[in-house]
């Protein structure tokens, strides 16, 4: 039987509102950046959200973090309520979600030595050091992530990306954290540097036996380090499941195309794969389409597409199958395309 979930989200919604005056402002509508997102995130897993931009990955991380407040739906860690806590309480769910930021260069304040940078969540939650044995933690931390611990007074502009990206991830361990929200950790790096990233937070996960979600844009890196992988699109998942189910297995057309615009590094299979076009923009979602919200883009899209939202539940025509094709994909002509290419 699977582990039970330590983190539970469920229909998850963040709608930022759209304002207009300027003496006497009132809201004339609203961005919906989440709406409706569930999912569970087991001890030691990894799930990986992928999408285009604007597609939502990131409020999600902020809204698990408790950086945004969700407009409804809950976010439950080991029982405790994450969406409404406040206080203290927050403050203490906060040492065990934490998150390491997309942009190593604007995350870390230039006027705080690398020491100081590292140290602060212990100044913040003093019960979790003595004041005594906090250089000594900061030392050991540096030295975890693979950095000279004789450099603790330098400051960030003296280190490169990547180092600085492993300053973050020092910063996210202080406190012995069970979940880390990544939001494109690696997505500001050179490709060499971002494979040694990627090592090192699967080699963290295992040695703190740490539960992640990994949100980025990129497929590839997206597989190489997760469990289990939710699709995004518009602000709602569209497909989800283990990595070798979305990645070998695609049934939503969204997924189907991403994964056909993918480089790979063999000609003859890239001259043999069938490449998908998606046709016009994404839609604003301060103005989303009625029904299946990819219809304005997808080539299977018919009438009943716009009138009919679908669930994101396994597709009636690949329910009673057996293998790898039986997972959750919000469409109403889901179907199994095979494998589009290798990762």
């Amino acid at each position: 039987m699977p582990a039970e979930p330590i983190l539970q989200v469920r229909d998850l919604v963040k709608h930022f509102p759209l304002t207009q005056g300027v003496l006497v402002k009132r809201q004339v509508g609203a961005v919906k950046a989440v709406d409706g997102v569930s999912f569970d995130l087991r001890r030691g897993e990894t799930l990986g959200i992928v999408g285009e931009s604007g597609c939502g990955k990131s409020t999600v991380a902020k809204l698990v973090t408790r950086l945004e407040r969700p407009t409804s739906g809950t976010i439950h860690y080991k029982g405790a309520d994450v969406a409404h806590a406040t206080g203290r309480e927050l403050k203490a769910l906060r040492r065990d979600i934490q998150m390491v930021f997309q942009d190593p260069y604007t995350s870390l304040n230039p006027r705080m030595t690398v020491g100081d940078i590292v140290g602060e969540p212990f100044d913040i939650h003093p019960e979790t050091a003595p004041r005594g044995e906090r250089r000594r933690r900061v030392r050991e931390l540096l030295d975890v992530v693979g950095l000279n611990p004789e450099h603790v007074n330098r400051y960030p502009h003296q280190f490169s990306g990547g180092q600085r990206q492993r300053i973050g991830i020092a910063r996210g361990l202080a406190l012995r954290p069970q979940i880390i929200v990544a939001d494109e950790p690696v997505s500001a790096l050179d490709v060499s540097v971002r494979a040694q990233v990627m090592n090192l937070m699967a080699r963290l996960q295992e040695e703190f036996e740490l539960s992640y979600v990994f949100i980025a844009h990129d497929l590839s890196v997206v597989r190489h380090i997760s469990d289990r992988v939710a699709v995004m699109y518009l602000g709602k998942l569209v497909e989800t499941g283990s990595d070798t189910e979305v990645y070998e297995h695609p049934t939503h057309p969204y997924t189907q195309a991403l994964l056909s615009a993918v480089p790979v590094p063999d000609p003859g299979a890239a001259a043999a794969r069938e490449r998908i076009v998606l046709r016009g923009d994404v839609p604003s979602p301060a103005d989303p389409p009625s029904g299946c919200r990819f219809r304005t883009r997808c080539t299977k899209a018919v009438e009943r597409c716009a009138r009919e939202e679908p669930v994101l539940a396994v597709p009636a025509g690949l329910a009673g199958e057996a293998g790898p094709v039986r997972h959750p994909s919000a469409c109403h002509f889901a179907e199994e395309r095979g494998p589009v290419g290798t990762l």
